[in-house]
């Protein structure tokens, strides 16, 4: 008897053993997936991680595979290695990284649906929210559990189901949902009687009463060449019609007369319009001596870090590098941060590697997902891959090169839910299983990074001129404290010095950036007489204000409610709003620059791939000219008219209660100042501070960098924080804040008591109860020197001495290996 290992899409244990079929026994092999009977009713899509012939242990009932679903892997080889490695470097179980790893449409799992029965009557009253439940199914007899509580607006809709189960008014059912849909369309042909060319004169003959039809038959023949062997190509139906001009019906009339058949074909979905392919660019001096350099690092070095000034034509020597390796028929990784930058250089990408290129990030669906994933699996040819870090999990078969642009960015670390992992650090280990190179690109790299390279883990490549020996832009320091004590800047966001440079730039056609890391209009709302805000109902923070929409919004939950007009507590009604977002930013620049064209980029504005397309698109086309966003805008957009760069509050980004407050703040604001001045002219930046002697202000104006780090790195010496030391949070939830308290003290004595002084906490983060949850933080500090299997193997064993106390186990309990 064969037994298989496999591994399910929940944070559970490792693997699962199930029994295989004897009929199964030659077909199922590691990496396919299979569909396996987990716990009472549900099916789940399993990966099968390996196959042995080691009977369970007696007592152990060992379930049969339900199904085969593949007649090959779905995974190669490497990519459950990789897996492996995810769970064990970030702590986590190999379920969690399956759920993130493959694409929705490859999960084939059941999902639970609801059915109402219409006969039902009640001599009871049925309570407000049974009632809405079975208002929901209106129309409909059936609904799938998401569809129910999506319909009743009921949260946790499970109990009122489970009551009206009892009374028989539904029934519940466990249904497979469907993955992965191929793509069709409808396309027509010439039957083969019709090529003789008797024939087709009897059909025209025939159409002569129908011009319509006869007229649609020619533009087909035309269109189509269908009688030229050399000539001839697929024509869609859509196609037709739409050159045609006529409508469906009389293609229907030709179709039914058959000298037209109609037939359907899978098509791709993954479309990227190219009309002819440009040459590579020639490397200026520069860029052609980073470029050698660059090769000669990786004669004897896994990793290299460009550091790069803004606007130095990184991205052409990235094409040089790519261009390379695809010749040489193995595959590039190209990732990138945020999905707006993949929208501008995929245009660029695709003029020079045409159909090589693929483009893979979370605004796809999950059809076209599942496809670039097969195309991966199944085709021979080179390809280039552009994406944000979820590409790491796609099934690469002989990578040659990863490329990490803006490899600062903590964008690059997933937060929620597991794997917490850094897909830059991910990246260099993914290469090495390859044997790829890995080049990390940026104008200001992590300080973890660039210690590696300067120590000589790393190679280390500068490029510190512009393209065409572009000036860096002139940064302008405003006092707004200064301002406000005047009274020069009572009620407005802009310091004068920054209205007259933007109204200069917008006179002479050139483009405005203005920057603030800060979402919706005003954070704050308090009321004047009494000084309540208003919080969230399941988060420890005040609720911001979205003007667009007039509501009060949580960023941490979501949760969101009207905006009162007056105060609940006093009924006052003189409401005071404090701080700014960009929304308040766009108003304002509405009020002073009224001819202006104004766009917001963020996460408000850009929900959708179209969105993001949309937006940057018209500012590169210079459609608009003020163009206000957040972050968002700091990572490696290339637009060619921008005169002015305004940073409004430069304090909010060095104020923050973290380590690495003052290296990032440093980076958004060199990187957005970048974004001034490119290609031919120099640009000019206003920075607007509370702290103009701030060494940090003073360093950014200068491009400083190797200060920065110089100032950074002897302070975490001292502390004890990376890169001298590994950090491992361990996060703490619970409903119960007593609970939490003792259990956290508890947890944090026991690791005390075999880590010592590397054991930090517990403590309250900044914001102590995010979505009903109370949190505590332990912070460990571990020498970068020690590995990680004997960390985990301790924490694992304290994890199982605390689950000994009851109360420990109504917390929910995560690890955040290297947080940023």
């Amino acid at each position: 008897m064969k037994y298989a290992n496999v591994i399910l899409p929940l944070p559970l244990e490792d693997s699962y053993t199930y029994r295989i079929p004897p009929e199964m026994e030659k077909a199922v092999t590691p990496g396919c997936r299979v569909l396996v009977h987990f716990g009472k009713k549900r099916y789940y899509t399993a990966i099968v991680l390996s196959i042995h012939e080691r009977t369970p242990d007696a007592g152990f009932e060992t379930k049969e595979i339900s199904a085969l679903l593949d007649t090959a892997p779905v995974l190669r080889r490497p990519q459950l290695r990789f897996w492996e490695w995810i769970a064990s470097y970030y702590l986590c179980k190999m379920g969690d990284v399956y759920k993130a790893a493959l694409p929705s449409g490859l999960k084939l799992e059941s999902e639970t649906t609801v059915t109402c029965n219409h006969a039902f009557e009640t001599d009871l009253p049925l309570r407000p929210n049974e009632q809405s439940v079975l208002d929901a199914f209106s129309g409909k007899s059936t609904l799938t559990l998401s569809e129910v509580e999506k319909k009743s607006g009921i949260r946790n809709v499970v109990p009122v189901i489970s009551s009206l189960m009892a009374r028989g008014a539904v029934e519940i059912n466990e249904e497979l949902k469907q993955g992965f849909v191929p793509k069709k369309q409808a396309f027509v042909r010439l039957p083969e009687l019709y090529y003789r060319e008797e024939k087709l004169r009897e059909a025209f003959r025939e159409l002569k009463r129908a011009p319509k039809q006869e007229a649609m038959l020619i533009c087909y023949l035309d269109m189509s060449h269908a009688l030229n062997p050399q000539l001839s190509k697929e024509l869609s139906k859509k196609e037709l019609l739409d050159r045609s001009g006529y409508t469906p019906a009389v293609l229907d009339r030709l179709i039914r007369r058959g000298l037209l058949e109609s037939y359907e074909k899978e098509i791709g979905r993954l479309q990227i319009p190219v009309c002819r392919l440009e040459q590579l660019a020639p490397l200026t001096d520069a860029q052609r001596i980073a470029y050698n350099e660059i090769l000669q690092a990786f004669k004897s070095k896994e990793v290299c870090l460009l550091h790069g000034v803004t606007s130095s034509g990184k991205t052409e020597i990235y094409t040089h590098l790519i261009n390379d390796v695809l010749k040489k028929g193995r595959q590039v990784l190209y990732l990138l941060p945020e999905i707006a930058v993949t929208t501008q250089i995929t245009g660029r990408l695709a003029k020079l590697f045409g159909d090589k290129l693929l483009v893979y990030h979370s605004k796809f669906s999950d059809n076209e997902r599942v496809e670039i994933w097969n195309k991966l699996l199944y085709e021979k040819e080179a390809r280039l891959i552009l994406g944000v870090r979820s590409s790491l999990f796609l099934p690469f078969k002989d990578l040659g090169l990863v490329i990490v642009d803006e490899e600062h960015e903590n964008t690059y670390k997933q937060q929620d839910p597991a794997p917490r992992y850094h897909a830059r650090n991910a990246a260099i280990v993914l290469a090495g299983m390859h044997g790829a190179k890995t080049l990390l690109g940026s104008a200001t790299p992590s300080i973890d990074s660039y210690y590696n390279a300067t120590t000589g883990k790393y190679g280390l490549v500068e490029l510190k001129t512009r393209y065409a020996d572009c000036l860096m832009p002139e940064i302008t320091v405003v006092d707004i404290k200064e301002l406000k004590r005047k009274k020069i800047m009572k009620n407005t966001l802009f310091s004068p010095l920054m209205v007259q440079k933007i109204n200069g730039a917008l006179e002479n056609g050139e483009q405005v950036i203005l920057f603030q890391n800060r979402r919706g209009f005003a954070p704050v709302t308090e009321c004047r007489d009494c000084d309540w805000t208003p919080r969230c109902i399941n988060c420890d923070v005040s609720l911001t204000y979205h003007k667009y929409d007039n509501r009060l919004i949580c960023h941490y939950c979501g949760y969101s409610v009207q905006r009162p007009f007056m105060c609940p507590q006093c009924s006052g009604t003189d409401l005071k709003m404090s701080g700014f977002g960009t929304e308040k930013i766009e108003e304002e620049v509405g009020q002073l620059f009224p001819s202006a064209k104004i766009e917001r980029l963020d996460f408000d504005s850009a929900r959708t791939r179209t969105g993001y397309e949309r937006i940057i698109a018209d500012f590169e086309k210079g459609k608009t000219h003020i163009l206000i966003g957040t972050q968002m805008l700091s990572k490696g957009l290339d637009f060619s008219n921008v005169g002015i760069v305004g940073i409004l509050n430069a304090d909010s980004m060095m104020n923050f209660p973290d380590f690495r407050a003052h290296e990032r703040a440093y980076q958004l604001m060199v990187q957005v100042s970048g974004r001034a001045g490119r290609r031919d002219k120099q640009g000019s930046v206003i920075l607007q501070t509370s702290q103009p002697e701030h060494p940090l202000i003073r360093m950014t104006q200068q491009f400083a960098y190797d200060e920065m780090v110089k100032l950074q790195l002897s302070e975490r010496s001292m502390f004890r924080y990376p890169p001298y030391y590994r950090l491992i949070t361990i996060v703490l939830r619970s409903r119960n804040e007593a609970s939490l308290q003792e259990m956290s003290l508890l947890y944090a004595e026991k690791l005390r008591a075999r880590l010592g002084e590397r054991v930090l906490g517990p403590v309250s983060p900044p914001v102590t109860r995010v979505q009903t949850f109370h949190v505590k933080k332990i912070v460990l500090k571990i020498e970068v020197t020690a590995a990680i299997t004997p960390v985990r193997e301790l924490l694992e064993n304290i994890h199982a001495a605390m689950r000994q106390h009851l109360p420990f186990k109504q917390l929910l309990v995560h690890y955040d290996v290297d947080p940023v």
